[in-house]
């Protein structure tokens, strides 16, 4: 996995502020003591001060004294964040108190300690669910200007060398909008293929995903993927992109050959832009199962500022490898 290797040297070289809501998680905390040892990141660990430390003698993780840590209940900054989060909702109805409260969330001041200036990325969800990690970002950071929907990419690093980039493409969404609409769908594709470019290093190449390739079939689901297309188009026009395909036209260049002559992207595609959360979800999934492909994943895309979801049943190493790609989206969006 050359590409996550140069990812890990790209963050030791410009170490960024990634700030850890779930601070007193035991894989987190592991994880975070991985990430300080190898200096691939400035960690943040919200949380009580005493367990973390506890936890850390504990279990002897000596990095961990190299982390900020910032108590949600006693940081002297929380009035300062809890202003900034009522200025920023009051028109939705917020009072200070309720600011006031709210900012004790972990996942709530993490979005600000961002928003402040203080943090540069943050990653969550080894306890929380996706919406939990997910609404905070909203409501505080936002999306990026001129998109409007939050999508989840994963990179996949396949066995076939002959597919893609020596094997390495991009899949989304497979996380996030179980049915995008064409501009959204515009938005997806657009939003990846920069994924591709800040974390892959690689030239993107976006295939938009049907049952039809170039009109042979005819259906309205048929007409999204077309019209997201031509909305793709106006928002990147320099961008390598083409639809609608199937995904053999799209990776097969004898089928491409016949299916799409003529198309830049057909046959050599390394992005693929799914047509709804259902293929996206289970196509990943089948790649990842029948190929002995590592799907890594998913980054959240669209958000202003670097804010990425864990599952549940990740493995420390999963934490680590989040953290450099949040690292490397931060570096990204500061270029």
């Amino acid at each position: 996995m050359d590409i996550l290797q140069q990812m890990l040297k790209r963050a030791q070289e410009n170490p960024q502020r990634i700030v850890l809501p779930e601070g007193d998680e035991p894989r987190t905390l592991e994880a975070a003591n991985i990430l300080l040892k190898d200096n691939v990141a400035n960690i943040i660990l919200i949380g009580n001060p005493q367990r973390i430390q506890e936890m850390a003698t504990e279990n002897g993780y000596d990095y961990i004294n190299k982390a900020q840590i910032i108590d949600p209940i006693n940081d002297p900054k929380m009035p300062e964040y809890a202003a900034l989060l009522y200025e920023l909702r009051k028109a939705k109805g917020m009072t200070m108190e309720q600011a006031t409260e709210k900012a004790k969330d972990p996942l709530y001041l993490g979005c600000l300690m961002i928003k402040n200036g203080d943090a540069d990325g943050e990653l969550a969800g080894a306890r929380g669910t996706t919406a939990d990690t997910i609404r905070p970002a909203f409501q505080i950071l936002k999306t990026r200007p001129g998109v409007h929907i939050v999508s989840g990419a994963f990179l996949m690093f396949t066995p076939a060398k002959h597919l893609g980039e020596n094997g390495f493409l991009v899949f989304a969404d497979c996380a996030v909008n179980p049915c995008p609409n064409a501009q959204e769908l515009a938005e997806i594709a657009v939003t990846t293929a920069e994924t591709a470019r800040a974390l892959g290093g690689i030239e993107p190449r976006v295939a938009m995903l049907s049952f039809s390739s170039k009109g042979s079939a005819k259906h309205e689901l048929v007409d999204k993927v077309t019209e997201a297309t031509r909305l793709a188009h106006e928002m990147a026009p320099d961008l390598a992109l083409d639809g609608e395909l199937q995904l053999d036209a799209s990776l097969v260049e004898s089928v491409a050959a016949q299916k799409a002559p003529g198309s830049t992207v057909a046959g050599k595609a390394n992005v693929l832009v799914f047509p709804d959360l259902q293929a996206g979800n289970i196509g990943y999934k089948l790649v990842e199962r029948f190929s002995g492909a590592d799907a890594v994943g998913p980054i959240l895309q669209g958000i202003a500022a670097p804010v990425n979801d864990l599952s549940r049943g990740c493995k420390v190493q999963d934490i680590v490898q989040m953290v450099i790609i949040t690292a490397n989206q931060a570096i990204g969006m500061k270029q």
